[in-house]
């Protein structure tokens, strides 16, 4: 072996090579072989994680909404990161990284979400969700207001 390095952010390893009887140099590419999480729905069944699959739930509340599809690529990314090692999540667990994601980009398609994700029977509940997101905005921005005046 002639060189060794991390290539493709670090999810591989490329090696150079060289052939002992002919001097020919050669590029190898070792990658883990991860088993796919699997996902436990509400009634039992199980399939594989699909990356796709989740994209497309957070697409649909971003629509019309100032989240890039960058963003949402950072944010299946970050849930990603977040299942390595596991192999199975409850479908319950999953929604929640996925709500977690949204209420750090935008609100509204927090809310979007949420309102399927928790199948909100009435207003009640949704005036509720609403009260909780409103109170943790207004702690957090107390939070950067006292590290501004701290600094």
């Amino acid at each position: 072996m002639v060189d060794s390095r991390t290539s493709r952010e670090g999810r591989a390893i490329r090696r150079r090579r060289e052939c002992t009887g002919c001097a020919r140099r050669f590029t190898t590419y070792e990658v883990v072989e991860e088993r796919p999480v699997q996902v436990i729905k509400s009634d039992e069944t199980v399939e594989n994680f699909d990356r796709e699959k989740l994209l497309r739930s957070i697409r649909l509340p971003c629509v019309k909404r100032p989240v890039s599809e960058a963003d949402i690529e950072a944010m299946v990314d970050a849930i990603e990161d977040e299942l390595s090692g596991r192999d199975q999540i409850p479908s319950r667990a999953l929604g929640e990284l996925v709500m977690d994601q949204l209420r750090e980009r935008d609100y509204v398609a927090y809310v979007r979400f949420a309102s399927v994700y928790r199948n909100f029977k009435t207003i009640d509940e949704f005036v509720e969700e609403l009260e909780e997101l409103s109170e943790a905005r207004t702690r957090l921005e107390q939070k950067k207001n006292q590290a501004e005046l701290n600094l």
